[in-house]
């Protein structure tokens, strides 16, 4: 669901001028939530646009706030990053589990990189974002600051549940044992333990899965073929569209898995400053607990999960 901000709404967000966030942890802390809670309160249809963002959330399990004319008005000065965390708060708690993000990560594009990695520029499958944690964030979140200029890198999304439902009672048999494993995990911010062997199908709701432990990862065969049926499946019933600049793409971990598309074929033509850039959040939902190292300023903590 493509969520337009009222007229109304977006005048006076243009106007609004928000404090810098503060951290308690990993995460945005309640004194900086509230403070810009109370800054939008009164504003007109702000509890309205919040209200069909949780109804879209909940019904479909993912939604993009169209954000476009904040991000082409407010540029990137820092204001329109703090009103699209409001909206974030709005939903849950934001959150950054690596060390070396304060709270959003960037997702550029990396020409040496691996293609199928989150900043490479080819195929990314399926997958559940820190799917080898025990606590993986409820939400995650992307914002887009530059499309792929040479028109790729359409995102993907798809429903695990109704892709399990599809799938034998024998494959998702060997799909709940613990028999999976991918990337490896270092301390992190407020996401558990390494998980390692986890099964793809639990009782706490996520479906854990990533594509590429098909390839990257030792699995036996059968468990393998049962991961491959998935995949085949998800695919079958993704969604993909192509985020413009400052939409902001919110999924509901527990109900959808994503993706993207390849880049285009050129990038290297493509000038650095106008290549592809998104924004990561995560979020939690409920009571945060700080994770097992707090992040005072001046901090710095373990390497993160790689699992990219």
């Amino acid at each position: 669901m493509f969520i337009e901000l009222p007229n109304e709404l977006e005048a006076t967000l243009l106007a609004l001028s928000l404090p810098a966030w503060t951290l308690d942890g990993p995460f945005l802390s309640r004194s900086t939530i509230e403070q810009y809670r109370a800054a939008l309160t009164a504003t007109p249809r702000f509890a309205e646009t919040t209200s069909t963002l949780h109804h879209a959330l909940a019904e479909e399990g993912y939604a993009v706030l169209r954000l476009g004319n904040l991000a082409k008005e407010l540029g990137d000065d820092g204001r329109f990053l703090r009103l699209t965390t409001v909206f974030a708060a709005e939903v849950a708690t934001p959150f950054s589990p690596f060390p070396r993000w304060t709270l959003w990560k960037n997702i550029g594009v990396n020409l040496g990189k691996d293609p199928g990695k989150s900043s490479g520029i080819g195929y990314n499958g399926f997958h559940m974002d820190l799917v080898n944690a025990t606590l993986p964030p409820d939400y995650t979140t992307l914002l887009c600051v530059r499309p792929d200029p040479l028109g790729g890198g359409a995102s993907i999304l798809s429903d695990t549940h109704a892709a399990v439902a599809r799938l034998t009672h024998s494959c998702r048999a060997l799909l709940a044992e613990s028999a999976y494993h991918y990337g490896s995990f270092f301390n992190m911010f407020a996401v558990g333990e390494e998980y390692k062997p986890f099964p793809v199908l639990s009782d706490h709701g996520f479906i854990r899965f990533t594509a590429k432990m098909l390839s990257r990862s030792d699995l036996e065969p059968k468990h393998a073929e049962a991961a491959r049926e998935l995949a085949g499946e998800l695919v079958r019933g993704q969604v993909s569209f192509m985020l413009q600049p400052g939409d902001y793409l919110i999924v509901d971990q527990r109900r959808f898995l994503h993706g993207r598309e390849a880049l285009h074929p050129g990038q290297e033509t493509v000038p650095v400053a106008d290549r592809r850039l998104l924004l990561q959040l995560f979020l939690r939902a409920g009571t945060p607990a700080v994770g097992p190292c707090r992040r005072p300023t001046s901090a710095r903590c373990p390497a993160e999960s790689r699992q990219d």
